[in-house]
């Protein structure tokens, strides 16, 4: 297919879950392990603890330590930065500052700003972006949106202006959510997996149900033209399964590296 394979990164939405010992980490393994277990067989890693609570820079230092050569994070932006967006400068300084220890090893992919369902396409909204993308400074940014009232061409030419990458999105084709597209609006292509729930994706006791979901291979086999579009004009594409009740997210990965090669 002429994938530029290093220029792919394939990984999963989280990596710390009780419910993945016997499902991909051994019984028994110590917790401060399953990074470095993680890392041998997946190239970068989505981390979403950031959304609630800033990690600490210690913690960052050494999950750069826990991983080889050539590992990049994507870190997912505070719940204040996106769901929040009053008065909130503060809080973009202090998430610059903790991930100093992952940019100054060289393993900051990106960071993915996932905005709400109830962000809707506006004037206010849009002048956010522009505000959110001045207040990250130079850092590589990727916008997840949940709501298709942005699925506009001014929009994606918005992002092109500022710089900020699109995120490309496989979920249940609900009313409003999101369709499938594959575009690139910066140097980084971004597809998130979340599974196909469309039952559970609303109406849930628990978050995790709304990514228990297992892929079939004909439902990954139609991305593969659209990660083909976006490897050939981004210089570096990510790949995250979010589909994490149970591991099934490994498999989902593993899926797309075989029909890759």
């Amino acid at each position: 297919m002429g994938y530029t394979e290093d220029m792919i990164y394939l990984g999963t939405s989280g990596f710390s879950y009780d419910d993945w010992v016997g499902n991909f980490y051994p019984v028994g393994m110590p917790k401060r392990e399953w990074l470095i277990y993680y890392a041998r067989e997946f190239n970068t890693c989505e981390v979403n603890s950031s959304f609630y609570a800033l990690p600490k820079p210690s913690t960052l230092k050494a999950m750069a330590e826990k991983t080889g050569e050539g590992f990049l994070f994507s870190f997912k932006a505070n719940q204040e930065m996106t769901h929040q967006r009053e008065d909130n400068a503060h809080i973009f300084k202090a998430f610059c500052q903790v991930l100093e220890p992952i940019i100054t090893a060289g393993k900051l992919g990106c960071t993915l700003a996932q905005f709400p369902y109830s962000f809707r396409f506006n004037r206010h909204n849009w002048d956010y972006l522009e505000l959110f993308r001045e207040r990250l400074g130079g850092l590589p940014v990727v916008v997840e949106f949940r709501n298709a009232q942005w699925m506009k061409s001014e929009v994606f030419d918005w992002l092109r202006h500022l710089d900020l990458g699109f995120c490309c999105v496989d979920e249940p084709q609900l009313p409003n959510l999101l369709p499938p597209l594959a575009e690139a609006t910066s140097k980084i292509g971004y597809i998130r997996f979340h599974g196909r729930n469309g039952a559970k994706w609303w109406q849930h006791e628990q978050a995790y149900e709304r990514y228990d979901y297992s892929y079939s291979p004909s439902e990954l086999s139609e991305w593969l033209p659209k990660i083909q579009k976006l490897d050939s004009v981004a210089e570096k594409t990510f790949i995250f399964a979010n589909n994490h009740w149970r591991g099934q997210a490994v498999s989902t990965i593993r899926q797309l590296r075989v029909m890759l090669d």
